[in-house]
């Protein structure tokens, strides 16, 4: 079933973006992969995902050398001492949300001679069970990364909107959210290159494209119903 329901979000994503002038496979997919077995993933990779998204570092450090080649995208909250384990395996982080985290990811990046790949991760429904930074607070930490950690390029914004049974109801933070990248992206800088929206999982992916995602973080709708005693 994995290899349909790859193919069925993927006709679905490009419907959708193709209703407010997208076009299709604009919309990167990335397969969440946390607490995935790894036959799992890689028959995802076989069905065509080129990105997977994990929570965990453990569990990049774990599957990481067992799954097929792909980009792995570091999409859950980051502590600062776990930076070490991911820097060379990662293709982008999407969850940075203080200007320390940054600091220690750009120190990183630094000891291992390459540069790496940030979303800044906007809570724009200010919940407190989420991290991520206000949408007032974006802008600050913006320029200081771009002035102070040369070893890291912001590439866009990550959005996790609170969870409601109507997608209508989530348009709002979505399209907060979008303005914002939209100003930015409107920026020329070396360290500050604007290309991903990250916005939308299973169950409202469909109403952030629609808002202007052009990167979604689907894992139940390819792999079902997550099983919290698998192991990988």
């Amino acid at each position: 079933m994995i290899k349909e329901n790859i193919e069925a979000i993927n006709r679905n994503k490009d419907e959708i973006a193709g209703k407010v002038g997208g076009r299709p496979g604009e919309v990167l997919l990335v397969a969440v992969t946390k607490t995935r077995m790894v036959d799992e993933i890689n028959e995802a990779i076989d069905a065509g995902i080129t990105d997977i998204g994990e929570n965990k570092v453990q569990e990049i450090m774990d599957k990481f050398e067992a799954v097929k080649p792909v980009r792995w995208h570091m999409i859950g909250h980051l502590q600062r001492n776990k930076v070490k384990y991911i820097i060379d395996k990662v293709s982008m982080i999407h969850s940075v949300d203080s200007f320390k985290l940054a600091e220690e990811i750009d120190r990183r990046a630094a000891q291992h001679g390459a540069g790496m790949d940030i979303l800044v991760q906007v809570n724009a429904a200010r919940e407190e069970s989420k991290f991520g930074i206000t949408t007032e607070e974006t802008g600050k930490l913006i320029e200081d990364i771009v002035k102070h950690c040369p070893n890291i390029r912001i590439r866009g914004l990550m959005c996790i909107a609170p969870f409601e049974d109507n997608q209508e109801d989530v348009r709002v933070y979505f399209r907060e959210v979008k303005a914002l990248y939209d100003k930015y992206a409107l920026l020329s800088h070396p360290k500050m290159d604007f290309k991903y929206l990250s916005m939308g999982m299973s169950h409202d992916y469909e109403a952030a494209i629609l808002e202007g995602s052009n990167l979604i973080r689907v894992g139940t709708a390819i792999f079902g119903e997550r099983n919290n005693n698998k192991q990988v």
